[in-house]
């Protein structure tokens, strides 16, 4: 059975003359549930991006900065959760539409590979080494590289989590699972494997649009 639904969407696209698939986004007024951030101390570590993904026809969306980090950066895309404690599994379908030849590199680790990585925090995060196991990441094999296509992810709840202090799920389970009972925010995350959300900028024009995700 599913748990909740956090957002859906329809995949069509529109073409444009730099040669991105894109459609339009909403107006600004509308406002989303997803929040691009973090923001830490009063300041937005995705730099130079928009507060939330904006509503389109086909799901919610964002642009991603090009060409260089000086253009800004994306790092992570939540929004709020209750509880995950009987959940099964955080399913996530997405789109990329990019110029071609655009590359996606991570702003700290640009000599690897771009990854995407399903993310859930737990309530009363303070983002600093007083609550190290409350950040909560992809096992390591269920990263996806940042390409332009459509794209599904689908991880159990009993795999291989691994915390930000690098610690996997089966080697601290009792954090885990007040991880995942407390659960305050959900969503996916930008950056590289061994730094899963510390920011990813593109080469040349990309939109990342969010077709579905829910925890089932």
């Amino acid at each position: 059975m599913k748990r909740r639904i956090f957002l859906t969407g329809l995949a069509t696209t529109a073409l444009v003359a730099t040669g991105v698939a894109v459609a339009p986004l909403a107006a600004q007024s509308e406002r989303s549930t997803w929040s691009i951030g973090p923001i830490i101390k009063g300041k937005n570590r995705s730099h130079r991006m928009p507060a939330t993904m904006q509503p389109t026809r086909e799901g919610a969306s964002f642009d991603f900065p090009y060409p260089t980090p000086r253009a800004g950066h994306v790092h992570y895309v939540t929004t709020r959760s209750g509880s995950l404690a009987n959940a099964k599994r955080i399913v996530m379908r997405y789109r990329i539409d990019a110029a071609p030849g655009t590359r996606f590199v991570p702003e700290e680790d640009p000599h690897n590979q771009a990854v995407l990585s399903l993310y859930f925090q737990r309530a009363g995060d303070s983002w600093t080494m007083r609550t190290p196991r409350y950040r909560w990441y992809s096992p390591a094999n269920q990263l996806v590289p940042l390409t332009p296509g459509t794209h599904e992810i689908a991880i159990d709840m009993d795999e291989e989590w691994i915390a930000m202090t690098h610690e996997k799920r089966s080697a601290i389970p009792q954090d885990f699972r007040m991880a995942t009972a407390r659960a305050g925010t959900i969503g996916f995350t930008f950056g590289s494997a061994s730094l899963r959300g510390h920011g990813v900028y593109a080469t040349g024009p990309a939109r990342f649009t969010l077709l579905d995700f829910r925890v089932e």
